[in-house]
């Protein structure tokens, strides 16, 4: 096989990513930020992050998408998406008395999207830590076929 034939097979995986990737990726942020008004939500969307990760792999590689979304950021991000949970829940306790108490709610509509106050943050700081945890462990399985691949 040669190498002209390598690159038209690659451009295929590659082009079907460029296409699904801007459409998975708006449909994560739209569950993430409407997930406290309906099902759905920082977890459901979070793991949707998975999709881009493995489109970002088929389309790309394993050497770009490990580049591109860098493991040890990610680890380090986690820990602050956990750190701002944590904030969020204790000011229930700081400005409500009550652990996770939603404190920032003002006179929300039902149904808007800042509606619930304190909820929709935690929802998000939810989403973040599922991104970034569900995206470390995508790069962690996608490097352990990788090996197993190179040794077969």
């Amino acid at each position: 096989m040669n190498e002209k034939n390598i690159k038209v097979k690659n451009i295929v995986p590659k082009c079907g990513a460029d296409v699904v990737m801007p459409f998975a990726f708006v449909y994560m942020f739209y569950i993430i930020l409407h997930g406290h008004l309906s099902p759905g939500g920082g977890f459901q969307g979070g793991i949707l992050a998975v999709s881009l990760v493995v489109l970002l792999y088929l389309g790309y590689g394993y050497k770009t998408t490990k580049q591109a979304l860098v493991p040890e950021a990610m680890r380090r991000l986690e820990g602050l998406a956990l750190i701002i949970y944590i904030c969020l829940a204790m000011g229930g306790i700081a400005f409500a008395g009550q652990f996770c108490q939603n404190f920032a709610y003002l006179d929300g509509h039902i149904g808007e999207l800042h509606s619930s106050g304190t909820i929709a943050y935690m929802d998000e700081a939810v989403a973040f830590n599922v991104v970034t945890g569900s995206v470390v462990l995508a790069l962690g399985m996608l490097g352990l076929l990788l090996k197993q691949d190179e040794e077969s």
